[in-house]
């Protein structure tokens, strides 16, 4: 019996490992199929997520587009608001104009320039628009522009002595630097 044991356990050994060798192969099929599944899945993620990128592109593009848009029409509407704050200086004007025709006195114009001035003056203020005080202040390259030097006031020295055209100031920003003489 003993050699036939041996026949059978031979006869065993090789339908034993033929058995593993399949399980083995079943197992890396199955393996290679999640694998594969791993990749497909994977590349749909990938794809999924190129559109969600693409899309959120193309809304930042539509974004940045719409903002440009609303940009420009608020400083066309700015200007339109200044402009049209601006008109009734301008009837004032020519209502000035038409009463300087039909007048000779000259003290009744002026008086009618200094309430234009004054209108004008009013509107600008409100608009952070103000005019820079010069004259006696110490001169300040920052607010002040030199366009004269006037020599032989030592005891002013430094100091603007004269505005030739005024300066400007809108929200503490120089609208239009100060023209000014200074004492050298």
């Amino acid at each position: 019996m003993d050699t036939e044991d041996k026949k059978e356990e031979q006869q065993q050994q090789p339908n034993e490992e033929a058995a593993q060798s399949q399980a083995q192969s079943a197992d890396e099929v199955a393996a290679e199929k999640t694998v594969e599944e791993k990749l497909a899945e994977a590349e749909a993620a990938l794809e999924k997520e190129k559109k969600e990128y693409l899309f959120l592109m193309a809304d930042m593009d539509n974004m940045r587009k719409r903002f440009m848009k609303e940009k420009a029409e608020i400083l066309r509407n700015g200007a339109e608001a200044a402009m049209k704050a601006l008109l009734p200086v301008v009837d004032d004007f020519e209502r000035g104009i038409d009463a300087i025709k039909n007048t000779s006195d000259a003290e009744a114009v002026k008086e009618g320039m200094i309430l234009i001035y004054n209108k004008f003056m009013k509107y600008l203020e409100q608009n952070g628009v103000k005019p820079m005080e010069s004259d006696g202040q110490p001169f300040n390259e920052e607010f002040h522009e030199a366009v004269a030097l006037v020599p032989g006031l030592e005891d002013k020295k430094g100091l603007v002595i004269d505005t030739v055209q005024k300066g400007y100031m809108i929200n503490d920003k120089v609208l239009r630097h100060a023209k000014v003489a200074v004492a050298q």
